[in-house]
């Protein structure tokens, strides 16, 4: 197979990508305990917006879930709040949206790149939205399995 085969190159990035997101989850795990973030990481609110803000700088909801199953994993960080977490990247990710719709449109998004970008973001807002104050029942049902 030759290096410039498209497909090559894709399953080469994929598998780069995987090796990396990994890595990055095993190092996550062996953070342990993070005593001095204790008062955000028990309060689901403040990992909601955590996890907004991290999607947002990383422009990537798989390292920010990554990174939050790698916590969840080390018993750092409890159920609920990961829940919260995840719901707050979902949001994050629209970011990319945005950027995205800027960058096609040389501006700020109009015409069907406006309604694309606006419909993702407020399905995935209107989701966390619905969802956030049920994330203990959420986190009970989850930890049954």
């Amino acid at each position: 197979m030759e290096m410039s085969n498209p497909l090559f190159q894709t399953i080469l990035g994929l598998g780069i990508f995987y090796i990396g997101l990994k890595m990055f989850s095993g190092g996550m795990k062996s953070m342990g305990k993070l005593e001095h973030l204790e008062y955000f990481i028990h309060n689901p609110y403040w990992m909601f917006l955590g996890g907004i803000v991290c999607t947002l700088l990383w422009q990537s909801s798989s390292l920010s879930t990554t990174a939050i199953i790698g916590l969840v994993a080390s018993g750092a960080l409890p159920l609920p709040s990961a829940i919260a977490a995840v719901l707050g990247a979902n949001i994050g990710t629209t970011g990319t949206i945005w950027l995205a719709g800027i960058m096609v449109s040389d501006g700020m998004s109009t015409g069907i790149t406006k309604q694309i970008v606006m419909v993702h973001t407020g399905v995935n807002a209107l989701m966390a939205v619905m969802l956030l104050p049920f994330i203990q029942p959420i986190a009970r049902f989850i930890s049954k399995f």
